[in-house]
């Protein structure tokens, strides 16, 4: 049997609590990742996973198992990319339009090993707002957060999507209170992010079940996308609420350290923007663009399987497709 194989399934299906996260992550059927670690199972003579109708999770002894190939797992996939990265030729530089809210969220921090993969190509990174500002720049790749309009003859690559979650940090909660319905918002200081289009997107949409609640959601600070990490500050130092990218929740960041708190997390919110990778068909014709286009895409598709659930994108919002001074102006 496919010992290597069975070995990342199991840890797939440990980290996404479910053999269905792990057949997702890895483009097989639940099927197929049930059989080969039951056979990892049979061929050890001991059960790495409890199953039950909530999901699975290591036993103790998968548990001891997996720490013990976590590392060499790791070693593998740095090696295989250190041998990938060797065999192709590829130098220059790739100039890279990117939003500032996709650099820093994502991007900034996954950088340094792409640096380390490929030293000889080098990584111009041009900044811009929207799309309208791309027409005359000679830019081999954008990278775009939202709903992109008239992109013309671009390859246009979906790459994921990302949602909005309510957090403040632990001390401004425990001074205010957690809010239980969207509608105690309105008794919050809830900071806000100016749009690229220009408009303050103060209108927060909730959905649980068949009951929508919409809050315009009012507070002591307003910022341009382009700084909405001062928000981020803001609500870290215990100022007020915010929504913020749930990429906040991935490993590592604010929510996962216990910097922030989210609330209403049994409320759904409606608006999924998402991530798309923009490019001439021709430039992968280049190997270094090439390289880089594929290593995008590899970043963005370990973002998503972060997610227990995937998040389908939706439809561009209302506030979106016009020129108002504040979302809440569209309701």
């Amino acid at each position: 049997m496919d010992h290597l194989r069975a070995i990342r399934y199991f840890a797939s299906a440990v980290e996404g609590a479910s053999l269905s996260a792990a057949a997702r992550r890895h483009g097989v059927s639940v099927a197929a990742v049930a059989k080969l670690i039951g056979a990892l199972e049979a061929d050890m003579k001991i059960q790495l996973l409890a199953r039950s109708a909530s999901g699975v999770a290591a036993t103790v002894p998968g548990r001891a198992f997996l720490e013990m190939s976590r590392p060499a797992l790791e070693q593998l996939d740095d090696a295989m990319e250190q041998a990938a990265a060797s065999a192709t030729k590829a130098q220059g530089t790739v100039v890279v339009g990117i939003q500032p809210v996709i650099a820093q969220e994502v991007l900034t921090a996954a950088l340094p090993k792409f640096c380390a993969l490929y030293p000889d190509i080098q990584i111009d990174v041009r900044y811009f707002m929207t799309m309208n500002e791309l027409q005359d720049r000679s830019l081999d790749a954008m990278l775009v957060m939202g709903w992109p309009q008239h992109v013309g003859d671009l390859v246009a690559r979906p790459l994921g999507a990302t949602t909005f979650v309510v957090v403040a940090s632990p001390g401004y909660w425990a001074a205010h209170g957690t809010p239980k319905h969207p509608a105690d918002l309105e008794d919050h200081n809830c900071l806000c992010i100016r749009s690229n289009t220009g408009s303050v997107m103060d209108l927060w949409h909730f959905r649980r079940g068949a009951e929508r609640v919409s809050v315009a959601a009012r507070g002591s600070f307003i910022v341009d996308n382009a700084h909405r990490d001062m928000v981020r500050d803001m609500v870290l130092s215990g100022v007020g609420v915010a929504r913020l990218l749930d990429w906040h929740q991935r490993p590592g960041r604010e929510v996962a350290r216990g910097l922030l708190v989210p609330a209403l997390t049994d409320w759904v919110v409606d608006e999924v923007p998402p991530v798309n990778l923009l490019y001439a068909p021709s430039v992968r014709r280049t190997p270094r663009v090439r390289v880089f286009l594929d290593w995008v895409v590899q970043l963005f598709a370990e973002v998503e399987r972060d997610r227990v659930k995937p998040l389908p994108a939706t439809d561009m919002p209302r506030w979106a497709k016009m020129k108002r001074r504040r979302a809440s102006e569209t309701s």
